[in-house]
């Protein structure tokens, strides 16, 4: 969905989007991040993705570093206008999950790149 000015929520600014979904889908998440971009919105993502960000194989987020980005992530999308989920096959796990229902119960839009699944 590209971006058009008078959609944005605030006027003279971009809209804000906070890309959400499983880290596995590190590849679609950039490529949704690039078009957002190149359609004119301010892009808020994960910063950290398990499996490409390990310096060892056997490196892996703690559980309390897991907690800290789950909350840092609910920050985000309260900056956000709306959500966009990534979700390839439909997949939504259950960290997605608390996000998309924290993004609703905001009033938040909440969007899916594969509409096949909803988990409403």
């Amino acid at each position: 969905m590209p971006f058009r000015p008078e959609d944005a929520t605030v006027p003279d600014r971009p809209e804000i989007v906070c890309i959400c979904g499983s880290t596995r889908f590190a590849e679609e998440m950039a490529a949704a991040n690039r078009d957002l971009t190149f359609a004119g919105a301010i892009v808020v993502a994960p910063g950290v993705f398990a499996r490409t960000d390990a310096r060892e194989p056997d490196e892996r987020i703690t559980a309390e570093q897991k907690r800290a980005l789950d909350a840092l992530h609910l920050r985000k999308i309260d900056l956000a206008d709306r959500v966009l989920v990534v979700n390839p096959g439909g997949y939504v796990g259950e960290s997605t999950s608390r996000e998309i229902a924290y993004a609703r119960a905001t009033g938040k839009p909440v969007t899916f790149t594969d509409s096949m699944t909803d988990p409403a």
